[in-house]
């Protein structure tokens, strides 16, 4: 009678404790999926976006690009020029009456914008993503010169992959987005352990995944 109520007692506490598990089981899943499902939704398209543009880096030689090149030209007038004078702080932007007329004249914003400034001239360079622009103002005659070089939507794309000449916003997206593949490469990392018991060739892909790139960067890359 004895060893049946220890056999109930241990039956009861094991099914207890199996209840326990599952519940456990079941809370980690339902977190760990909604977690899954949230980051992979936030950076889905960004990801679509980031892997095409790391095929067209990877093969940027093989991509050709048609450069497009528009210049303009105007003259300060004379009050203007006066303001080009005098001696000016390393790296100063341009009085904003000067950039005023610069934009009315170019379509180039230059407000704000820190110039170099030698003894004959004002130059404002003006990097942007998937091409590049320039301004420059001859301080003794008010000559303004421009140029803005387009490189192409795809070049805008990659330029935007390497968060070349983007601003401190998309900066900050980038980051977002990269903790947002965190969150979605480890809660799926997560998923894969609670479910490898019946995958069995879990481990094996995760493991090929982490060492077809170390084999190939030892034997390939010098």
């Amino acid at each position: 009678m004895h060893d049946r109520r220890n056999r109930v007692s241990k039956g009861a506490f094991q099914h207890m404790r199996d209840t326990v598990d599952r519940q456990r089981r079941a809370f980690w899943l339902k977190h760990l999926h909604r977690w899954h499902w949230i980051s992979s939704a936030v950076s889905l398209v960004v990801l679509l976006l980031f892997s095409v543009t790391g095929f067209t880096l990877n093969h940027a030689a093989r991509i050709e690009a048609s450069p497009q090149a528009t210049r303009h030209a105007a003259t300060l007038p004379a009050p203007l020029r006066g303001q080009l004078g005098g001696e000016h702080a390393r790296g100063a932007a341009v009085p904003p009456s000067v950039a005023s007329f610069v934009r009315d004249s170019t379509g180039l914003a230059i407000e704000g914008r820190g110039g170099e400034w030698s003894d004959d001239e004002v130059y404002v360079s003006l990097p942007r993503p998937g091409g590049d622009g320039w301004v420059s103002i001859d301080r003794e005659s008010g000559e303004v010169q421009s140029e803005v070089t387009d490189r192409g939507w795809l070049a805008y794309l990659n330029d935007l992959h390497k968060g070349r000449n983007t601003g401190p916003v998309w900066s900050w997206f980038i980051d977002a987005f990269a903790l947002a593949c965190l969150v979605f490469a480890i809660t799926g990392l997560l998923l894969l352990k609670m479910h490898a018991g019946q995958r069995g060739m879990t481990w094996p892909m995760v493991a090929l995944g982490f060492v077809l790139p170390v084999v190939l960067a030892l034997v390939f890359i010098h």
